[in-house]
């Protein structure tokens, strides 16, 4: 068994779609397929929810009237037998009502869960009815029947092993096909597996049924060394380790969601990322062996809010700091780096929600300083810290402001805090010292 993901530009338009069913078609043996919403149309779905807040009901209603005429011209462009044409119609048809009568309820998050996992339910519907009129067999999954996570961190696959079996036919197929980024629960509520989760819905199933292989198709050819949409001159990279890849996914590599390795790294279920447009090209594999030691990647993570407490007293008296991890987990917001000296500590955070209540608690400890608008840039290789090559990011300091760096706190990961201002021209100056290539910046 085979689990294939396929994202939103992978099915944003009918050539890209019978693009896939030829990926399909081409790949052996027992397959599920893991597909997400059109490329657009969660934004869409985004937008009623916005709309709600103002009850801008014309609005929601342009915007169903708009995904309608999408997926209607989509079934016509794909679907030749007029019966599979009049189900595929008959189930969108379904779908959107249900999605006009969410965007009128009370709002609530598994309000928006319905709302927002409503285009993967389409895709999916309509991708199943395509391939049975080209005479491929398969069979057309609710993930909600089956997708049980209670912990976004530390899924159940056990559990939604036994009830993926639970819920397939008895009919022998050898192509299921499923929504990504849908989810129950520990309440027994729609919910999700947060933006980009399609790839985190392709590893927690294939470690839920063993599969042989994830293969994460997109539209880039794999990991590249530095981020091609601001460096040119970047390569793919053709292997990494579970640990490597996690480390470039939490800290902003986009083609990659950042939970996506943890349910199969236990069980040594390698991970192949994939361009969709270019499929010859070999990509890279994710899987538990190392492919030599040294830097490999550059990555960056944007939205980062630097803390400093600085205090009079002691600042490294017992207890004190885990006073001040205290307040962080109290209010569910994890830190990503940290630096302390005799008087001060900083240290960074991505999410900013409880900002203000967390601040509250920790002004007690000193005079706090918030700095927001910055970037983690970080350098990821199997034991990057005794590249010699890696010395040379100190070659940054007199030309660029370096906010943080964190350097040995893992054997794998060098990360330095800058601007977010800045970033562009770190990633190439670094790109330059460390890769040896010319670099410029291309905005997006």
């Amino acid at each position: 068994m085979r689990v294939l993901k396929f994202g939103g530009t992978s099915v944003g338009s009918i050539e890209s779609i019978k693009n896939v069913r030829s990926i399909v078609a081409a790949i052996g043996g027992e397959k599920i397929l893991v597909l997400s919403a059109m490329s657009g149309v969660t934004n869409q779905l985004v937008s009623i929810t916005e709309a709600m807040g103002e009850k801008n009901y014309e609005a929601i209603d342009t915007v169903i009237s708009s995904l309608k005429e999408k997926h209607e011209t989509t079934i016509a462009g794909l679907i030749e037998d007029k019966l599979l044409i009049y189900e595929a119609q008959k189930e969108v048809a379904s779908i959107l009502t249900e999605l006009a009568a969410y965007s009128r309820e009370n709002f609530s998050e598994e309000v928006y869960a319905k709302i927002v996992t409503c285009g993967e339910r389409m895709l999916t519907y309509i991708f199943s009815k395509y391939l049975e009129d080209c005479k491929i067999s398969n069979q057309w999954l609710d993930a909600r029947d089956f997708m049980y996570v209670a912990n976004l961190e530390n899924p159940d696959t056990s559990l939604v092993g036994r009830n993926f079996e639970n819920t397939i036919s008895e009919v022998p197929t050898d192509i299921y096909i499923t929504q990504g980024f849908l989810r129950r629960n520990g309440q027994n509520q729609i919910s999700t597996l947060k933006r980009g989760g399609s790839d985190y819905t392709a590893t927690i199933l294939g470690a839920a049924v063993n599969a042989e292989e994830v293969q994460i198709w997109t539209d880039i050819d794999g990991f590249h060394n530095n981020d091609p949409r601001y460096v040119e001159n970047t390569h793919p990279i053709a292997h990494l380790s579970f640990e490597e890849a996690a480390e470039l996914a939490y800290f902003g590599a986009k083609i990659l969601h950042p939970q996506t390795v943890s349910p199969v790294i236990n069980k040594g279920i390698p991970v192949f990322l994939k361009n969709t447009f270019t499929p010859n090209l070999q990509g890279t594999k994710i899987s538990a062996e190392a492919s030599g030691k040294g830097l490999k990647a550059i990555s960056a993570k944007d939205d980062i809010t630097a803390i400093k407490i600085k205090s009079n007293r002691m600042l490294m008296a017992h207890g004190f700091l885990k006073k001040i991890f205290e307040v962080f987990d109290k209010h569910e917001t994890a830190i990503d780096m940290i630096t302390t000296s005799e008087i001060a500590i900083s240290l960074t955070i991505d999410d900013n929600r409880n900002l203000d209540k967390i601040i509250a608690e920790i002004d007690a400890y000193g005079e706090i300083t918030v700095e927001k608008e910055h970037s983690i840039i970080c350098l990821v290789g199997e034991s990057v810290i005794e590249d010699k090559k890696a010395s040379r990011i100190f070659e940054l300091l007199p030309e660029t402001p370096v906010r943080m760096i964190s350097y040995g706190g893992s054997n794998n990961n060098i990360s330095l805090l800058v601007d977010t201002k800045n970033k562009i021209d770190v990633l190439q100056q670094l790109n330059r010292k460390i890769f040896g290539n010319e670099s410029v910046a291309r905005f997006v």
